[in-house]
C-alpha cells in the first residue's frame, strides 16, 4: 500500500503540489523528494541532456519546506495527490530513475560569487522563451526542437554573469521570480547556485574559473 508524505501543515502541502505541478509541465522526469530531520528538499530538472550528444545543460530547481520530523525518504516521483488530511500527500506506488538524479550538486564548499537582479533574470528568461518560439516552425521534429532549446538555453549569457540562459528559464518556470530581489550567486566546483526567496536554481557547467565574474547589482555604500 502506498505511503503518505506527511508535511508540516496544509499550506506546505499546497506548496509542494504547486512545485510538483510545475515540474510536470516542463518534463516527465519527476521530482526528487529527500526528507530528514523535519526538512523536505524537492528537486526537479528544468533542463537536462537526453543522450550522449545532447548539449542541453543540467539545470535544477529546488525548494525546501518543513515536514514531519519522522519523515525520511529519498525517492523520485512522477506526481503526488491530495488526501483527506490536508497535511498529507499520497505517494505513488513506484518511483522513477531519471539520469539527472545521478548528478547531484555538492552539499558544501559553496562560495559567494556576487548577486544578480531578479528583474534581469526575468528579462533573460522572456528573451529565451521568445527566441525558442521564433525558431520553432510548424512541423518541426522533436530532435530539431531539442537542438534549438539546447542552443538557446545552454548559451552563456553575459547579462547573467556567464551562466547558461537556462538558469533564467528555470527560475521563471518554477515561479521563483517575484518582484524586486537581489539574488545571491554562489559556486562550488562546476555548480552555480542562484538563491531566491522562493527557491534555488542550480546550474552545472564549466569550472567556475571559466565563467565571467557575476556583477553586483546593489547600490554601493
Amino acid at each position: 500500500m502506498p505511503h503518505p508524505l506527511v508535511l508540516a501543515d496544509a499550506e506546505t502541502s499546497k506548496d509542494v503540489l504547486t512545485f510538483v505541478g510545475r515540474a510536470a509541465r516542463i518534463s516527465d522526469d519527476g521530482v526528487r523528494l529527500q526528507a530528514a530531520g523535519g526538512v523536505l528538499a524537492l528537486t526537479a530538472a528544468a533542463l537536462a541532456p537526453h543522450g550522449l550528444f545532447d548539449q542541453t545543460p543540467t539545470i535544477l530547481a529546488m525548494r525546501i519546506v518543513h515536514a514531519d520530523p519522522e519523515l525520511e525518504c529519498d525517492i523520485v516521483v512522477p506526481a503526488l495527490s491530495a488526501m483527506d488530511d490536508e497535511r498529507m500527500l499520497q505517494l505513488p506506488e513506484s518511483g522513477l530513475s531519471p539520469s539527472w538524479v545521478g548528478i547531484a550538486p555538492p552539499r558544501g564548499g559553496w562560495e559567494r560569487a556576487g548577486v544578480l537582479a531578479a528583474s534581469v533574470i526575468a528579462q533573460r528568461a522572456q528573451w529565451g522563451i521568445s527566441a525558442v518560439a521564433r525558431g520553432t516552425s510548424p512541423g518541426s521534429g522533436e530532435e530539431a526542437v531539442r537542438a534549438l532549446r539546447a542552443a538557446i538555453w545552454g548559451e552563456p549569457d553575459a547579462e547573467l554573469g556567464g551562466l547558461p540562459r537556462g538558469a533564467a528559464f528555470a527560475a521563471d518556470a518554477f515561479g521563483f521570480i517575484s518582484g524586486e530581489e537581489e539574488v545571491s550567486v554562489s559556486r562550488s566546483g562546476r555548480w552555480t547556485r542562484l538563491a531566491f526567496r522562493r527557491g534555488h536554481v542550480l546550474a552545472r557547467g564549466p569550472v567556475a574559473s571559466g565563467l565571467t565574474a557575476v556583477r553586483g547589482t546593489g547600490i554601493a555604500g
